[in-house]
Formats: C-alpha cells, structure tokens, sequence
C-alpha cells in the first residue's frame, strides 16, 4: 500500500500533469501580466494623448481674446471657457500671483504638484503628470500659453487641467479580470491534455513493466507489442530481443543440464554391472590376501578399496542425479529418532568413538534411509576432517527436531562454510585427516546428498563453527559411552551437548557444528499433509512432509565427504 502510494504520488504521470499545469500556469500568469500592462500603457496613452490636444486646442483659442496682463476677471473667465471646452473638467489658470478656477468647489491644491508647476514654468510645451488623491487616480496636464505672434514667446500665462483616471482604471480592471477568468478553463484543458499525453506515453511504459516483471518471474515469453517507430518502440523492440536471446540461452542451457544430467544417470547405470563383478573379485583377492605375497596383498587390498570408493561415487552420482530429475521420493513413517541415530552409528562401528546425548522417545514421521544416510555423512565427515570427540546431540522444541554434530577440529574458514555443500568441494587443506576412511577421501558429494535429503523433508542443514570449546576440559574423564559433561556447540534450540573423554586440555580448539533441523510430524500430521498436498493419492516430488511410496535406492552406508 506504501508503494502504491509513493507512486501515486512521485509517478510519472503525475510529473507529467503537475510539470503541464505549471507550464501552462506560467505561460498563462506571464501572457496576463503582459496583456495587462500593454492594455494599461495603451489606455493611459490615449487618455494622456487626448487631454493633451484638448487643452492646447482649447487653451490656444480662448487665449486670443485674454489682455495679458489679464486681472483676476478675465483670469477666471479665460479658466471657465477653457473648462467648457473639454468637457468641464476643472481647469485652473496661473498668472503670476493671480489664480484663477473654472470650478469653485474642486479642490485642485492637492492635485497640482509643485513639481507639474516647475516643469511648465520652465518648459515650452504641454507637461503632464498621474497622480493619486484621495486614493483615486488623476491625470493634470498642464502648458504654457503663448503670444500668437512669430516669435512665439511665453505669456506668463498658465493653464493646468484635470483629468478623471476612474474610468481608464475600471477599464483595466476589467481586462484583468476576464483574463484571470480565462485562466481557469485553459488550466483545466492543459490538464487533459497533459493527462492524454501521459497515458499515450506512459501506456508502453506500463505494459513494458508488466513484461519486464514476468521476465524477471520466470516468464521467459514475455513480450511487449511494438506500435510505431518512436523511442518507446524502439526500447520495446529492443526488451524483445533481449528477450529472446534469454529465451534462447535459458532453452540451450536447460537442453545442456539435461543432457549431462542424462549422462551422469546412463553411465552410472552403465558403470554398476561391471563395477559389481569388480567388487566380487576384490574381495575374493582381500579375504586370500594373508596367502599372497606382501606385494600382491597389498595391491589386493589397494584395489578393493578403490574399487568400494568407486562404488560409493556410482551411487553418489545416481542419487545426486534423482535428485536433479526430481525423481526422488520420501518413503516415510513414524520413526524413532534416537534409535535411527544410534543404528546409524552402530551399523558403521562408530558407537565407541561418537558421544552421544539424545534425548528418548523424540518421534517423527521421516524416510528412515535418508535419515541414516544424512547422519552417515555427518558423523562419517567429523570423524575424517575433524578432531575427537565427537558429539552428536538430539534434541526437539515441539515443533522441530534439531540433531547436531560437533567436533573439536580445526573448524572451518569463512570462504569453505559457504561452500561446504557444494558438490566436489573438498576442503581438506582447512580440517586434519582422520582415519575413518580407509582412502582416506570421500566422493565429494556427501554432504550435497545430506542437504538434499534435508529439503527432502521440509528441514534444514547448516554449518557453523563451536562458538566456545574450552569447557570439553571438564569431561576428560567421564567414562566412555557415557552422557557425560556440557559442551556449549550451539544446537539450535539452546541445549549444550555431552563429551566423554578424548577432549584435549589445553587451547580451546573450535571444530564444525553441523545442525540439521526436521519438522516434528506424527503419524495423524503426516495423513493430513498427504491428504492435502497429493489429491487423489498421488505423489508430489520433493515435497516437504510429502509421504511418497517409492523406496528408491540411495546412497549406501559410505560416506562421502
């Protein structure tokens, strides 16, 4: 909602409209501005123009019956008739000290400045001057008057008239108002406009993020429609061609997997049959190595066990390949965990070289097998790489079960932890070399298998080293197979797993922890999880908790590192 919100507000199409409207605002505000000050100018100049030619006109032809010097009769006849002749505005008439007004109520001492006075006085042609009294504007020109003969002198004579501004102003007034009006309406248009011209834009843009996003979700057939030839067409025509260079190497790519993913499974399969003949024979020469010479005994007993670690890789591979094809299935039932652990344990003759602190009658609904194979791995990789003791801890929280294993190696560096699951990755050169291999190495691809195996079930496997190992010092002498003392290896739910002796006094040695955490289900759980996830009885694959019927075969009892 946040999001969709943030675009609402910052998206495109908004920028577009706000970015339209306030073009057009501007353009509009400075068009007004301008109309109205060229209106203004235009009005006042003609009012200025017309008072201008109607006082001298009037002035100069009233002039030629006034007696220079006039006295303060004729000065208020000569200021009465020029008043008549435009239009009675009030007209005041200046001879020296004598002062004469057409109008005897008007007030004209406020409007006409001294400085209006000074610029006829000094001046030979018609002056004029706006001026606001009272809050109102006024237009005062005022001239000169002159002697009608060639030399054109000044009288002395003066003649100032007042003109009303209230209508030029009024008439402005009055543009500027319908010109705001006006604004109003190409506003809105501008809006429509810039609306239209957004979804024209902004509709191959969308559809381009809607093609964009089915890529990036797996939908390598996404494709935009390209219309015309402007810039969007040629970016959408460009999206589809990358597109379909993607679409081409994702169908190479998948043909090649499934190509070496076929290979792997065919020559495994292939490789079974003779390598069963293989094995039949190496152990005939191993069980009558005692009667060979020392040479021949020990290249009997070499090839036996490269021959079992062939064998092991084989079924490695096919199990990593059924993996791969999705063909893998769990075969699961009810199952006691501490018992499986201690089996695995048991079948591998583990049991005196592993502590364990299980805790009883932890239940759940899993593929035996593949527990067993998981644990294999596990335990069979901290015995290899690691350093004794080795701890192997059940535990549950009510809703899942967390088996850890911990030894005291070395540990494990950054950079081999993140790889560590990888298939192949081997990271001998961090951990010590044990001898729970008679090779001495693993397929590479057990601890692969384990991790696959975990998803399988819906659960988790992950790798970190013992945070603090000091404390194995205090079970130096608990008695072998016991529970003993408390190590802290972090298990995931808080317990701290048991040591027995073999713990070396000294630094603290930080060895690998490897936690693997499986849903707790029952039997009712299980039934109800199959119900829902496999309509009609049938299987889905690699499904978390699903319960398969196929029991197919698996990695053997080696173990792989």
């Amino acid at each position: 909602m946040k999001r969709r919100s943030r675009r609402l507000v910052g998206g495109l199409r908004t920028r577009l409209v706000v970015t339209f409207v306030l073009a057009t605002l501007i353009s509009a505000a400075t068009a007004t501005a301008l109309a109205y000050r060229d209106a203004r100018t235009a009005v006042l100049q003609r009012a200025q123009s017309a008072a201008v030619s109607d006082l001298r006109e009037r002035a100069t032809a009233v002039a030629a019956d006034v007696d220079v010097p006039p006295d303060q009769r004729s000065l208020s006849r000569f200021a009465a008739r020029v008043s008549e002749g435009i239009g009675a505005r009030p007209v005041v008439a200046r001879y020296q000290d004598l002062v004469a007004v057409s109008d005897a109520r008007a007030e004209t001492a406020g409007r006409i400045t001294a400085e209006l006075r000074a610029a006829v006085r000094a001046g030979e042609q018609a002056q004029f001057q706006r001026v606001a009294w009272r809050g109102e504007p006024y237009l005062v020109v005022g001239m000169p008057v002159r002697y009608a003969d060639g030399d054109r002198r000044t009288s002395g004579l003066e003649v100032f008239a007042i003109a009303d501004l209230r209508a030029e102003r009024d008439d402005t007034a009055a543009l500027l108002d319908s010109v705001r009006a006006g604004i109003v309406p190409v506003v809105v248009l501008a809006a429509l406009l810039a609306l239209l011209a957004a979804s024209t834009v902004l509709r191959p843009v969308r559809q381009l993020g809607r093609a964009t996003r089915g890529l990036a979700a797996g939908d390598l057939g996404s494709r935009v429609a390209v219309r015309g030839h402007d810039e969007l067409a040629d970016l959408a025509r460009t999206f589809n061609e990358t597109a379909d260079a993607l679409q081409a190497s994702d169908a190479e790519l998948r043909e090649q997997e499934a190509k070496a993913r076929r290979f792997v499974a065919d020559v495994s399969h292939e490789l079974r049959t003779p390598l069963a003949a293989m094995t039949m024979v190496a152990t005939v020469l191993e069980e009558d190595a005692d009667q060979l010479p020392p040479d021949v005994a020990r290249a009997a007993r070499t090839v036996g066990a490269e021959t079992a670690r062939l064998s092991r890789l084989v079924e490695d591979l096919m199990e990593i390949s059924r993996f791969d094809a999705k063909a893998a299935h769990l075969n699961a039932a009810e199952t006691d965990i501490a018992e499986t652990v201690r089996a695995t344990l048991a079948l591998r003759g583990w049991t005196d070289r592993v502590h364990t602190r299980l805790d009883e009658g932890v239940r759940a609904v899993v593929d035996r097998r593949r527990v067993d194979v998981i644990v294999a791995n596990l335990v069979g990789n901290a015995l290899r790489h690691g350093a004794p003791p080795v701890i192997v801890t059940l535990a549950t929280d009510g809703e899942w079960v967390t088996l850890t294993v911990a030894d005291h190696g070395p540990g494990l560096p950054p950079q081999a932890r993140e790889r560590v699951f990888d298939r192949f990755y081997k990271a001998d050169a961090a951990r010590t070399r044990g001898a729970a291999d008679a090779s001495g190495q693993g397929s590479g691809l057990g601890m692969a298998i384990a991790l696959e195996n975990a998803r399988l079930h819906g659960g988790t496997l992950e790798v970190a080293d013992a945070p603090d190992a000091a404390d194995a010092s205090d079970a130096a002498d608990a008695p072998d197979g016991v529970e003993g003392a408390d190590l802290a290896v972090g298990v995931g739910v808080g317990q701290r797993t048991g040591v027995g002796r073999g713990a070396e006094v000294g630094g603290p040695p930080r060895g690998a922890v490897f936690t693997l955490r499986l849903p707790l289900r029952r039997a009712g759980d299980a039934e109800r999880t199959e119900d829902t996830e496999r309509p009609g009885g049938a299987g889905r694959t690699g499904g978390a908790g699903r319960m398969g019927r196929t029991g197919d075969a698996g990695c053997t009892e080696g173990v792989a590192e």
